[in-house]
């Protein structure tokens, strides 16, 4: 008997989700910073053992769209909940409300399977704060199996796979057993140069920004990757650059330690920057960026 299907990860924005996907997975395939809308795409994760394959989805943060943008990432939210066969549905102690109340009511009339997974009980600073998200999420939720858990430092994680196979529907693998991800590698190039944005720039800027890897040749001892810094006003050019190239240096010297871990071999990387005004409200622009 073999077992697979999709195990799509939902919830706000900064509960955790990619921290969850990526101790899953094994790998770390989604980007994490401890901004708010760091996940952009929705992102496969594969997980293959001879009698199962589990294929996670990492998707963005649920929100009320400002911009085409934000509407596009909901789109993918949207065809998480479509095709999941198990949901798992992340929040944490510190969420007193789902700020998209209409994915709450998809959650609550879908068919599929939801675990609940209550992230960040290491920073509960009693029980009783913990008990009462507990009852709240189960009044909410009620037919929801409900598991506190700690992403990020792997507190009752090991719990997650147990119940997953319990409720995965038998089925032929969806990829070949091999794969890991969905996504090409010039897809994880961009995250990790993205990650670094998030983590050193502050304010709109890194919301403004859309990397595009140009040029990507794998060669036998080097990969050498050359890639587009697009952003939305001359002025935010100006930010990420920095003062004789700084900041724009220890963006690219940090995303290319990261990234000759992730390839395995020496990584030149050559970063440039460049003005696309309103990539983020333009729905031929967010096509071409891959926001579908």
């Amino acid at each position: 008997m073999h077992k697979a299907g999709f195990v799509n990860i939902i919830g706000s924005p900064n509960v955790g989700k990619s921290t969850l996907m990526n101790r899953l997975v094994g790998e770390k395939l989604s980007i994490i910073t401890s901004k708010q809308q760091t996940t952009r795409h929705r992102i496969m994760g594969i997980v293959n053992e001879d009698d199962y394959q589990i294929v996670f989805s990492d998707t963005p943060g649920v929100l009320n769209p400002s911009y085409k943008l934000h509407e596009s990432m909901m789109r993918f939210v949207s065809s998480a909940l479509s095709d999941a066969d198990i949901i798992l549905f992340v929040t944490d102690i510190f969420e007193t409300k789902i700020n998209h109340e209409e994915t709450l009511e998809r959650i609550k009339s879908h068919s599929a399977p939801v675990l609940l997974l209550l992230n960040k009980v290491d920073l509960a600073k009693t029980q009783e704060i913990l008990e009462k998200r507990v009852e709240y999420w189960k009044e909410q939720i009620p037919r929801a199996q409900i598991l506190p858990i700690s992403a990020l430092h792997g507190l009752s994680t090991d719990f997650i796979f147990p119940k997953l196979l319990e409720l995965l529907p038998e089925g032929e693998p969806f990829f070949d057993k091999e794969e890991l991800t969905d996504k090409p590698m010039r897809f994880f190039v961009a995250e990790i140069i993205r990650e670094k944005i998030l983590q050193h720039y502050s304010k709109e800027v890194p919301y403004s920004c859309e990397i595009v890897v140009e040029e990507y040749h794998d060669e036998e001892n080097i990969v050498k990757i050359r890639a587009i810094i697009y952003v939305m006003r001359s002025s935010q050019k100006a930010i990420i650059i920095g003062h004789q190239g700084s900041k724009i240096k220890r963006v690219g010297t940090e995303a290319r330690l990261d990234l000759e871990q992730f390839v395995g071999k020496k990584v030149f990387l050559d970063l440039f920057v460049k003005v696309d005004a309103d990539w983020r409200d333009k729905d031929a622009k967010l096509k071409k960026y891959g926001y579908e």
